[in-house]
């Protein structure tokens, strides 16, 4: 019994009293359709309980530091292990955090380095960049450096007069400007234009001086200083967050022209091992700084040398050899996080182990997806237990156990609609059993079009001299290994040719727990004052930000308490129980419904309830884009990336423009079912004149393409390179195409 973990009575969400077992030591994926509950059960009653549980071991100083998690609704669980996460959350941190510092392989590098480089320069330390005696003289460990556009900083048709200063508390009335029109040094009333050189210099570049004739008003003890000087040492030095966005306006962020990216000293640059130095490896692709390791020999350090080695295969073992060391990690997608984070596990010496993934699957072509495979199975075969939620085929496929929840979402899932092994999946009839079951066409069509985007001979990054067209009013879908350049060429140099091309990925919509999907929608209004017309009163007791929100929570449904060393709890509101409205406002119904309850309707529920045409198209629209599950008062930050996705597109169908649409991966989050659902979708937009560019990796959605680009062939320095553009059936005659391999896999025409 204590190779089974049992999990009995799960009721988290719109999970319905859910019993089962989980064997350990096995790879047993959850799957199921968008919303039906996979999370619920792994993430928000398995993972958050056992999480919960080892955290309650710590004293309570600790667990304040550490992550609080809610207690799952579960009647019991039993023989639940530690469990480690892994999921798509990007990992972050500031400037000084990279893929060499975040997996360790750095520190490697500057142990190695400190023991065998010539000169001898000092020991490890002195050679990180986040340590004064190893960090860039002009650059500070950063690795660029930041410049004031003059252009954009000087409005030159004014005069400091009329706010010829184009910063905050320069302005007029702003008490900075006053340190240049007090000083005496120049005509305040004369246009920037037409000062001399010598006093355009003085302005912005002097670092200090006395001024010889300043007015009353100027400070006796005081120093001029130029503008430039003055703004970096107050504002750019010390990362001011308050005039980020101004800053942002004025500053040119460019590679750091001394150590031209690597961040580290002349000192540092200086120490060599086999002619290459610390800067040299963290610009190597990890193929060529793997075998950059292999030819050093030394005994002395052989226990580094294999360290390092085992790093580098890791990262080449989950698809990410394109990536140099130096890479901020700021600048990787969630799905590159996500197996930074894998390969952080791959050497530990622990083992029985609960690892949970979320959607390992995610920003990967079907190619690296083998790779990630291997990883999975090489956890289990030490001892572990793997649990994964995932849509994929192809990691469905390694499954020992699946388990499908569903049969739809929200309401309408929660429930096991099958256990068992893959092939007994294929002979199932639940909705991934058919999904899989069943093989793609591949769009035979060689459809003339009128006219064409183009980018000729365009290089960035490792694209170069790249010339591709894209047909206006048709969906092109750009696909590739992960690190190809589909995102260089499409959302970079696309972009920056066609800048009135709009881009929707998975990034957050700047929502909080006051937004919802009818204020996203600009609808909300509409439904306060229907409420306010069929009552007499005001539309603003109906907002839950206005006067009808509940005087103790605010409106926001919850109370925020905090318990000192044991840190914040929220607690839903004892006077309003959650539902965030006043007295007043709950006592008004229509069609017998509270505007609360309105809120608490799923759009299915939702979509015959009005009569206003607004609403319904409205209503309709979610329901085209999937999101009929949704409640309509359910806040965006609770929103997946996926389904954030599709409000956008939502949004965009409700505004009807026609538009030039470049979308990252709309098949992030979905179920292989769903994506029928979304094909048809992206043809309404067509059907309203959009340009639809889709960065994507899905087969099904690859396959139905009206012209196709492919970029590698591999990752990084091995990437960059147009493979094909053309129409989708003469794809798959190409050898030598990664996308063509696994396309015929899957298809019914692939003679």
């Amino acid at each position: 019994m204590n190779d089974l973990i049992s999990i009995e009575g799960a009721k988290t969400n719109n999970l319905k009293n859910l019993s089962l077992k989980l064997s350990k030591y096995q790879v047993t994926v959850v799957t199921g359709v968008s919303g039906s509950g996979k999370s619920s059960l792994v993430f928000d009653t398995l993972a958050a309980e056992s999480q919960r549980l080892l955290n309650e071991t710590y004293s309570s100083y600790i667990q304040q530091l550490l992550p609080h998690y809610s207690q799952p609704i579960v009647d019991k669980i039993e023989n639940l292990p530690v469990s480690i996460v892994i999921n798509q959350k990007k990992l972050g941190g500031n400037a000084r955090s990279t893929v060499g510092t975040v997996t360790d392989i750095y520190s490697s590098l500057r142990l190695l380095f400190s023991r065998v480089a010539t000169p001898f320069i000092g020991y490890s330390m002195n050679y990180s960049f986040n340590n004064p005696k190893g960090m860039c003289e002009v650059c500070k460990g950063l690795g660029e450096v930041k410049e004031i556009d003059v252009d954009k900083l000087i409005d030159f048709d004014k005069s400091l007069s009329e706010g010829a200063i184009q910063f905050p508390t320069f302005q007029p009335g702003g008490w900075r400007l006053s340190r240049y029109t007090e000083s005496g040094n120049f005509d305040n009333n004369k246009k920037i234009k037409d000062y001399l050189a010598e006093e355009l210099d003085l302005l912005l570049n002097d670092l200090g001086s006395t001024p010889s004739n300043p007015t009353n008003n100027w400070p006796k003890t005081a120093r001029y200083e130029g503008i430039i000087p003055r703004i970096t040492k107050n504002f750019i030095e010390k990362e001011s967050t308050q005039y980020s966005a101004p800053l942002n306006h004025i500053l040119q962020v460019k590679e750091c022209p001394n150590c031209q990216g690597t961040r580290v000293s002349k000192l540092v640059r200086s120490a060599k091992i086999n002619g290459k130095s610390i800067a040299d490896c963290v610009r190597m692709p990890i193929p060529e700084l793997s075998k950059f390791i292999k030819g050093i020999h030394s005994s002395a350090v052989q226990v580094i040398l294999k360290d390092l080695s085992k790093k580098l295969q890791s990262l080449e073992e989950v698809g990410l050899g394109y990536l140099f060391l130096n890479r901020p990690t700021v600048t990787l997608s969630g799905g590159e996080s996500q197996r930074i984070k894998m390969v952080k596990h791959l050497n530990s010496a622990l083992s029985d182990i609960l690892y949970i993934f979320d959607e390992p699957s995610i920003g990967l072509h079907p190619e690296d997806i083998q790779k990630i495979a291997k990883i999975i199975r090489g956890l289990k075969d030490k001892g572990n237990t793997v649990v994964l939620v995932d849509h994929d085929p192809d990691i469905i496929q390694i499954a020992d156990h699946i388990i499908e929840i569903g049969p739809g979402s929200g309401d309408s899932g929660g429930n096991i609609t099958f256990e068992g092994t893959y092939d007994e999946l294929l002979k199932s009839n639940t909705i991934t059993g058919r999904a899989l079951a069943d093989k793609l066409n591949v769009n035979t069509q060689r459809q003339q079009f009128s006219s064409y985007y183009e980018l000729n001979e365009v290089s960035l990054h490792n694209v170069v001299n790249a010339s591709v067209v894209l047909p206006k009013q048709a969906l092109t879908v750009v696909t590739g290994v992960a690190g190809s350049g589909k995102s260089t060429l499409i959302r970079y140099l696309f972009k920056k040719k066609y800048p009135e091309a709009s881009i929707l990925d998975q990034s957050q919509i700047n929502g909080n727990i006051r937004s919802n999907v009818l204020t996203y929608l600009n609808v909300f209004d509409k439904i306060r004052s229907i409420y306010a017309q069929c009552s007499g009163k005001s539309a603003s007791l109906f907002s839950y930000n206005g006067t009808g929100a509940c005087p103790l929570c605010k409106g926001k449904g919850v109370i925020k308490m905090d318990l000192a060393f044991m840190g914040d709890i929220e607690q839903v509101c004892e006077k309003c129980r959650g539902k965030r409205y006043n007295d007043e406002a709950l006592s008004i119904l229509w069609h017998g419904f509270t505007i609360y309850d309105i809120l608490q309707l799923s759009v299915r529920k939702a979509v015959d309830l009005f009569d206003d045409r607004l609403l319904i198209r409205t209503m309709q629209i979610l329901m085209d884009v999937r999101l009929e599950y949704m409640k309509l008062g359910q806040s965006l930050d609770t929103f997946s990336g996926g389904e954030l996705q599709r409000l956008k597109i939502a949004k965009i169908i409700a505004q009807d423009t026609s538009n030039c649409l470049i979308l990252d991966e709309p098949s992030t989050g979905l179920h292989e079912a769903d994506i029928d659902k979304l094909l048809l979708l992206l043809n309404k937009l067509l059907q309203k004149g959009n340009t639809l560019i889709v960065l994507e990796h899905n087969l099904k959605i690859i396959s139905q393409a009206q012209w196709l680009i492919e970029m590698g062939p591999g990752g990084g320095n091995f990437g960059g390179k147009v493979l094909f553009q053309g129409y989708p059936i003469d794809l798959l005659t190409l050898e030598d195409s990664y996308t063509a391999k696994h396309l015929k896999r899957y298809t019914k025409n692939n003679n």
